[in-house]
């Protein structure tokens, strides 16, 4: 099976226009809650995607599925309503699959299940030291669908200089043989063009087939709608991009341990510039 694509965006243009290059899933993300005080100074997504966007987005598609991420477990203040309100407004809006971001105990996992009560799909994103080394006790709880393991976050939760860390060290490795275990599909971090990202997305891709990957964020190596706005532009990228991933994709069950080697002298070379 190939792996599945997903992209993060809210404008629905860009939506259709990833869905007909074949991209599967259209990831809307609402978390803002604690994201720019942890990210603060990193050149990472904080995109405060909105309740209305998750509709926009749910009727441009025809085919793609629709990834909602909520905010962290949290209780209502006088500037948000609770994870319970905010779970059920987002499946009213649409969602196909609601995605739990910065947990660190079993108690808010096992909330968020109970709260999104079989309504969607569930998929937890592991990046907090604490969830990877809670794994076991948290996937023993019933109603996971997939997982995702969370490399930006991860990292600085380590004091790590490059996310890619996470995988040369083995601790992907190490949470994706748990998973596979469990029988619950899962995923890793972001995806670049194939030559582009410090660390190049074809040696990325080729790791996802050696740990039995389903998915991956197209990130904003791939393309940064913030600094190209022209659809057709938009367009080109998103076809040629997906179409030489999927080439690529036929190739990566071979030389699998030469390119983790790879990866491990790569990181390892950028963490010490």
């Amino acid at each position: 099976m190939p792996i599945k694509l997903m992209y993060i965006t809210n404008d629905p243009v860009v939506a259709k226009i990833a869905e007909r290059a074949g991209v599967d899933r259209i990831f809307v993300d609402m978390e803002y809650i604690g994201k720019s005080k942890r990210q603060g100074g990193m050149d990472t997504v904080q995109s405060h995607h909105t309740l209305k966007d998750v509709r926009e987005i749910k009727s441009s598609l025809s085919s793609a599925e629709l990834l909602v991420r909520c905010n962290p477990i949290h209780k209502a203040s006088a500037d948000y309503t609770s994870s319970r309100e905010e779970i059920d407004e987002i499946i009213k809006a649409g969602a196909d699959i609601i995605m739990l971001p910065y947990f660190k105990t079993v108690s808010e996992v096992s909330d968020f299940i109970r709260f999104v009560g079989g309504r969607a799909r569930t998929l937890l994103l592991f990046e907090t030291p604490e969830a990877r080394e809670q794994s076991d006790e948290i996937l023993q709880l019933d109603g996971i669908d997939e997982a995702f393991i969370g490399l930006n976050d991860m990292s600085l939760g380590y004091g790590m200089k490059f996310m890619f860390e996470l995988l040369a060290n083995g601790t992907v490795d190490e949470l994706c043989q748990r998973f596979k275990k469990r029988g619950i599909p899962y995923g890793f971090g972001g995806l670049a063009s194939l030559d582009g990202g410090l660390l190049p997305g074809r040696m990325v891709l080729k790791e996802h087939y050696r740990l039995g990957s389903d998915c991956v964020i197209l990130s904003r190596s791939f393309l940064n709608t913030s600094k190209i706005s022209d659809y057709s532009q938009i367009e080109e990228i998103f076809n040629t991009g997906v179409r030489k991933i999927r080439e690529h994709e036929a190739h990566c069950t071979e030389g699998q341990e030469e390119n983790r080697k790879a990866v491990i002298s790569a990181v390892k070379k950028i963490i010490e510039e």
